[in-house]
C-alpha cells in the first residue's frame, strides 16, 4: 500500500481517524496527487449549479440566504463534492443556498475569484429579493479552505460567517483590531491533522480577544477534506451537522 501515489505516510497513520484511513486507502491512495503532474484544466471540473431554494412556503420577509464558496485553493475543487452538504443546508435551515462557481486560476488569475465572490454577494443583496424572494437582511457566508476580506461601499451587512478548515493567515488575520472587531459572528470548524489548523485556531482566538462571538471546534484525528466525506465518515458527518446547526441558529437569532 505504501508504494501507491497517494499512500498515507506511516508516521501519520496512528494519528488518523480509522474510518478515514479505510476511505483513503479505498478511494484516494491510487490517485496521482494533482500537484505532482503538469497543469491541465481537465484535472478539475467546476460545473455551474444554481441556487437551491426550499420547497416550503417562504417566511413573510423572504428566505434567509447562505452564500457558499467551495474550497480548492482558487484553482481546484468543485461544488459537486458538496451537493449533499449544501442541499441539507437548504432543506434543514429553510434557506436559499447560493453555491458559487467562481472563476479558477491559472486561466483566471487573482483577483478573479475574489471579484466573483464580491459580485455574488452584491447580486444577492441588490437583486435577491426580486429574483428569488431573499431576505437581504439575513445573509450569511461560508467557505471551505477559503478566505474573503473585502470592504464594500456601501457596506453589506453579513450576519454570520461559517469557516470550515479556514486559511486565514493571509489578509483576514492581518487587518487592524478596529476592523477585525466589526466582523460578523463566526464558527470555525478545524481539523486536528490539517496543516491549516494552527492558523485557524489563532484567527479564532484573535477574534475572541476583540469581542467577536466565535465558536471554535477542532475535529480530532481528522485531515483537511472530511466535509466532502459526510456520507461515509462519522467525523465528516459531525462537521456537516455542526455547520448546519450553527447556520440555522444564526438565522433564528437575526
Amino acid at each position: 500500500m505504501n508504494d501507491l501515489p497517494s499512500a498515507i505516510h506511516p508516521d501519520i497513520l496512528p494519528r488518523l481517524d480509522h474510518e478515514y484511513i479505510s476511505i483513503h486507502n479505498a478511494h484516494i491512495a491510487h490517485h496521482v496527487p494533482p500537484h505532482t503532474i503538469p497543469w491541465h484544466p481537465d484535472i478539475r471540473k467546476a460545473p455551474y449549479i444554481p441556487a437551491f431554494i426550499p420547497k416550503a412556503s417562504p417566511p413573510p420577509e423572504g428566505w434567509p440566504v447562505l452564500l457558499y464558496i467551495h474550497g480548492g485553493g482558487w484553482m481546484l475543487g468543485s461544488i459537486d463534492t458538496l451537493n449533499s452538504f449544501i442541499s441539507r443546508q437548504c432543506k434543514e435551515n429553510n434557506c436559499i443556498l447560493v453555491a458559487l462557481d467562481y472563476r479558477l486560476a491559472p486561466e483566471n488569475p487573482y483577483p478573479a475569484a475574489v471579484e466573483d465572490t464580491v459580485d455574488a454577494l452584491k447580486f444577492i443583496y441588490y437583486n435577491g429579493k426580486a429574483e428569488f424572494n431573499a431576505n437581504v437582511n439575513k445573509i450569511a457566508v461560508g467557505w471551505s479552505s477559503r478566505r474573503k476580506n473585502s470592504r464594500l461601499t456601501p457596506s453589506i451587512s453579513i450576519i454570520f460567517q461559517l469557516l470550515l478548515v479556514p486559511e486565514p493567515d493571509n489578509s483576514p488575520i492581518f487587518p487592524s483590531d478596529a476592523l477585525l472587531s466589526k466582523v460578523p459572528p463566526a464558527y470555525l470548524g478545524i481539523c486536528e491533522l490539517d496543516i491549516l489548523r494552527d492558523e485557524g485556531i489563532a484567527y479564532g482566538e484573535k477574534l475572541k480577544s476583540l469581542g467577536v462571538k466565535v465558536e471554535v471546534k477542532v475535529y480530532p484525528r481528522a485531515p483537511h477534506q472530511i466535509l466532502g466525506m459526510d456520507a461515509a465518515l462519522k467525523v465528516g458527518k459531525q462537521q456537516a451537522d455542526d455547520a448546519i446547526r450553527v447556520v440555522g441558529d444564526a438565522f433564528k437569532a437575526a
